[in-house]
């Protein structure tokens, strides 16, 4: 499977590559970035291939959508996402919490106008004429306002040739399964629960996703960092993983250690076994962070090592993994 080839986003015209850029981390996730690494990164990343961006108005509260634009408006050919949902407030210094740049404030808004007032805003930041693809950011508690008002502003700025595609992006598939039955989204973005430690959205969202041809793009392919490097200390959904967690992701290790794989790789290629599943997106800080990433998306992984981890009952036998060609996916 060529981790560079574009496929399309639904039965829309707007297509991405099967790897993807998530664009959080240069807004200053959790430690310090600056322009130049955050240009280097996204350099790499095209380098490689990379040709899907997503970023948020949430990330640095806009400092990763400036960061996004100034690396990519002298190009083309790319497919951008961003988010709504959320507007800044205010661009300052950052004091404490998750953002380390950026910082300043966010407020939820997913009110019609307030729709087009991110869109609008967003496109200020970036420097740039089109986004091609919005997503519905994080309404766990707004599903009321998000359906009826949010999303028919989405859809008229599709309508209006404004935007190629409108999805959501969330980390739980209950609620995107449901926007997936209003037949009006063309993608849906699931974080963190797709992964070779978590496969709940298989129960709902992706079978739905795929009986509609909605694609759906996976985030959190690494549970936030237990699948990159199962040490201790290391995180599960952004909390230190639990002891079951943690034995779980070194014994998959110990198997792609078997097939030389590295346990990245796995988790990485995974995802894109399902027939639903458009593309993958790997958080990036640096131009070495992007560099494997993409190492890790061509890694060839031999049938048997998906067959090993199905026999030690770390993964369900029933569920899809990426074919193999003569012994190794592609």
């Amino acid at each position: 499977m060529d981790p560079f080839a574009r496929v399309p986003l639904g039965g829309t015209d707007v297509t991405v590559t099967r790897l993807g850029m998530g664009l959080a981390p240069i807004g200053g996730l959790y430690s310090a970035v600056g322009d130049r690494t955050a240009a280097a990164a996204v350099d790499e990343a095209w380098r490689r291939g990379v040709r899907f961006f997503d970023t948020a108005p949430l990330y640095g509260a806009g400092l990763s959508e400036r960061r996004a634009g100034a690396a990519l408006r002298e190009r083309s050919g790319f497919t951008l996402a961003t988010k709504v949902g959320r507007r800044v407030v205010d661009e300052k210094p950052a004091t404490a919490g998750m953002w380390a740049e950026g910082g300043g404030s966010v407020r939820w808004d997913f009110s019609g106008p307030g729709v087009r007032s991110a869109h609008r805003e967003s496109l200020e930041r970036l420097g740039l004429p089109r986004v091609d693809l919005l997503h519905l950011h994080d309404p766990d508690d707004h599903f009321e306002q998000a359906v009826t008002e949010a999303l028919p502003a989405l859809a008229a700025l599709r309508r209006e040739g404004t935007i190629g595609a409108v999805s959501a992006g969330m980390n739980q598939s209950a609620m995107l399964t449901a926007f997936a039955r209003t037949g009006h989204f063309d993608c849906l973005l699931l974080a963190g629960r797709y992964s070779l430690l978590d496969q709940s959205g298989l129960a709902d969202l992706l079978p739905e996703c795929h009986r509609r041809g909605i694609s759906v793009i996976v985030g959190g392919v690494y549970n936030s960092g237990v699948l990159a490097a199962p040490v201790p200390g290391a995180t599960y959904d952004y909390r230190p993983a639990p002891p079951r967690v943690l034995a779980r992701a070194q014994a998959m290790e110990r198997i792609c250690a078997r097939y030389d794989v590295p346990l990245r790789a796995a988790a990485l290629q995974f995802p894109l076994g399902h027939p639903a599943v458009a593309s993958v997106l790997v958080g990036i800080r640096s131009p070495e962070e992007a560099a494997d990433a993409a190492a890790m998306a061509s890694v060839r992984i031999p049938g048997g090592l998906w067959s090993d981890l199905a026999a030690a009952w770390l993964l369900d036998p029933e569920v899809p993994v990426p074919v193999s060609v003569e012994g190794s996916s592609s």
